[in-house]
């Protein structure tokens, strides 16, 4: 286990402190080394110190993924006149999901907090506004707005919740997900034909996770696009009135 780094015995205790310590640990060595004890050896002080700052385990994490989440970039269009993002108010959500992307790509650990916790914090709010205040802009009535925070889910804080774990698919043997296709083709055709195809040697190759995530925004973005109403409201005030 590294030293903690020297300067920080000689700084003053904060929350944002401990919380910018816990999301450089949990970068470097996984959720799973978050505790208040590595935590405290990281900072330079007694693990008691850090419990004037954050109340448990849960508050830490609670507060280092709104950390996470606060990095993300809100796009200038949503900040902007509603008439602005009426222009291209897709580019807009796209830069905003492609924005959170980024940030969950530099913190891998974040997806599974965030979706483990029940508290909603000030960030995720702030995420969660953006959205909406896009889509007002774009004319899109409450009712409609509120499915859609629904149907793009987790892509607008930057990744997707797959129900189903590939991320060691690109290094399955060919040979084994050929056999295993064999044997269950009489039951599921469609299933085996795709295990074959989806191998590192077969036509589709390995799933590619930047793809998938951008395949599935850019079709949840042009199924919304056809429920915009022809005329949009001039203002957000009358989305409220729809």
């Amino acid at each position: 286990m590294s030293e903690a780094p020297a300067t920080y015995g000689r700084q003053p205790l904060t929350k944002d402190r401990v919380l910018e310590a816990a999301v450089a640990l949990a970068d470097r060595d996984g959720i799973d080394a978050v505790s208040m004890r590595r935590l405290g050896q990281e900072l330079g002080v007694e693990a008691m110190a850090m419990y004037r700052h954050v109340r448990d385990k849960n508050d830490l994490l609670a507060g280092i993924v709104e950390s996470v989440i606060g990095e993300m970039p809100i796009p200038s269009s949503a900040r902007e006149d509603r008439t602005a993002v009426e222009s291209d108010w897709r580019a807009s959500m796209r830069e905003l999901a492609l924005g959170a992307r980024t940030v969950m790509l530099r913190h891998p650990w974040a997806p599974a907090v965030l979706v483990g916790r029940t508290e909603v914090g000030p960030a995720t709010l702030r995420q969660v506004d953006a959205v909406l205040g896009i889509l007002a802009g774009a004319g899109f009535p409450l009712e409609t707005a509120h499915h859609a925070l629904h149907v793009l889910g987790s892509r607008v804080f930057g990744f997707t919740q797959d129900p189903f774990d590939e991320s060691t698919d690109a290094e399955a043997d060919p040979a084994q997900s050929a056999a295993f296709a064999r044997a269950i083709a009489g039951t599921f055709p469609h299933v085996a034909e795709l295990a074959v195809a989806a191998t590192h040697g077969g036509a589709l190759g390995g799933c590619d996770d930047e793809f998938e995530f951008r395949f599935g925004l850019d079709l949840i973005l042009d199924g919304l696009d056809r429920q915009r109403p022809a005329r949009p409201p001039g203002d957000a005030a009358s989305m409220h009135t729809t």
